[in-house]
């Protein structure tokens, strides 16, 4: 069976589309559809066409994640291959930039960068997974990042709105150190200066939800002795518009979450909800952004996916330090910190690892990222094996990797040659060899290799 490469370049309201074969030739030169049906039914002609012309061949097509607009061409190719040979697949534009930099291609255009997809698929088939069926989770991921934007809003909000406050009202801040709770929201709306505030009744105030009668009486009394320098009927306006729209936000933030929650009742967020630090929204968004976890061959593809993963660079002497790398979703990494700084209190596991890097010495951001790291190949190890969250298992598979490391760690690099002092070598590198030949015999001595042996009686 001879196979083609279809290669597709989505644009805002159009694409461009090339055929190769196996050799990288063109097949079918560049054509270019809208996003309209007339576009989707010309591409059906077209491929359909080309088949009839290259009987029992098999087109393998490729397009990358562009934002959302590639959606409607992946749905309709998905639905082609009810009645043609075709495959179709879901591409990372990093991994095609950097196929096509490696090309040393100067100059990047629409048809080029078509071409330069369906070489992708080429050059790189063990990387490529073909799709038979839409992501179940494609309209729940428009959800998410919608109640993402919303947290975006209130955050932005929030930080404006503080800064108004700060010459307003200021006593009232003392009440807002972790967040901003709805009462001081609904007092603000009725209340927003400190001078309409200190002419109202306690038992007044006390009608707000949440909010107490000796609660009342003091912030009145401290309203009296403010030292607000804005109590205008301007700025009171404007505190009661920013404290209505947050108040709205975070209504509508909880209701979209609550129904996030409840059309995502899966058995895999009901498995991951049985690690401490994870709740129903965390497992939600986590299933949402990986998808499907046969996607992911390894823990490590997955940790290197989101940006996880220890970035190391060493050329000659140069070194540069270890950090994570922070690629892919950043929205990811975001939950993954949110759900890490829950686990550090209400998982020993997790807390335990953390405090055993703190005591050695690593700042505590970085012993976060290390944790991040551990939970999320946590949630690959649950989700691989269908088993719940168990700790022991965790502890086992280190204890396995310590006793394994264990004895003279010899470099593989080395294997064909010892170090040869009369090597023409730096005064670093001869600093590391030096070192290096010291920490083995250090590491020989203590497991006994070359001790003496005991004397008979």
């Amino acid at each position: 069976m001879n196979n083609f490469y279809l290669g597709i370049d989505v644009s805002k309201g159009y694409a461009d589309f090339v055929i190769i074969n196996h050799c990288k030739k063109t097949v079918m030169k560049n054509f270019q559809l809208d996003d309209t049906f007339d576009g989707h039914t010309r591409l059906y002609q077209t491929i359909k066409s080309f088949c009839i012309q290259n009987p029992g061949c098999q087109i393998m097509a490729g397009l990358e994640s562009s934002g959302g607009y590639e959606n409607n061409w992946h749905q309709t190719l998905l639905n082609f291959q009810n009645s043609l040979n075709l495959k179709i697949a879901h591409l990372n534009p990093l991994a095609v930039c950097h196929n096509r930099n490696a090309d040393l291609k100067r100059i990047i255009t629409d048809s080029i960068s078509a071409k330069s997809i369906a070489e992708y698929l080429i050059s790189h088939p063990e990387k490529v997974t073909y799709q038979k069926q839409r992501n179940p989770l494609q309209s729940h991921s428009k959800q998410l990042g919608f109640i993402i934007m919303l947290e975006k809003q209130y955050t932005l909000f929030r930080n404006q709105f503080e800064s108004i406050l700060y010459v307003a009202n200021p006593t009232i801040m003392a009440y807002c150190k972790d967040g901003m709770p709805e009462w001081v929201l609904k007092l603000l709306i009725k209340f927003p200066t400190v001078k309409q505030l200190s002419r109202v009744k306690p038992h007044t105030v006390a009608k707000i939800p949440y909010l107490s009668r000796e609660r009342a009486v003091a912030l009145i009394s401290d309203a009296k002795s403010s030292i607000a320098s804005c109590t205008d009927d301007v700025t009171g306006d404007l505190i009661k518009s920013y404290a209505q729209q947050m108040l709205n936000l975070k209504t509508t933030i909880k209701t979209q979450k609550k129904a996030l929650e409840k059309s995502c009742d899966m058995p895999e967020v009901r498995l991951l909800q049985t690690v401490n630090g994870i709740g129903a929204f965390s497992a939600v968004a986590l299933m949402i952004y990986i998808q499907n976890i046969e996607r992911f061959h390894s823990s490590k593809k997955i940790s290197a996916f989101y940006g996880l993963h220890p970035v190391f660079k060493q050329s000659g002497d140069g070194i540069s330090r270890v950090q994570m790398s922070k690629q892919g979703q950043k929205n990811v990494r975001r939950i993954l910190f949110m759900v890490t700084l829950n686990a550090i209190q209400s998982n020993p596991l997790i807390r335990e690892i953390y405090e055993k890097k703190v005591s050695e010495g690593m700042e505590k951001m970085a012993a976060i990222g290390l944790c991040m790291h551990k939970l999320l190949r946590i949630v690959y190890g649950m989700l691989k094996t269908q088993k719940p969250f168990d700790p022991e298992i965790d502890r086992c598979n280190r204890q396995k990797s310590i006793m394994t490391d264990e004895g003279v760690k010899k470099d593989k690099n080395r294997r064909l040659q010892n170090y040869d002092s009369k090597a023409p070598i730096s005064r670093r590198q001869h600093s590391k060899r030096v070192e290096r030949k010291k920490s083995q015999v250090d590491n020989i001595n203590k497991c006994g290799i070359i001790a003496s042996v005991p004397e008979t009686i």
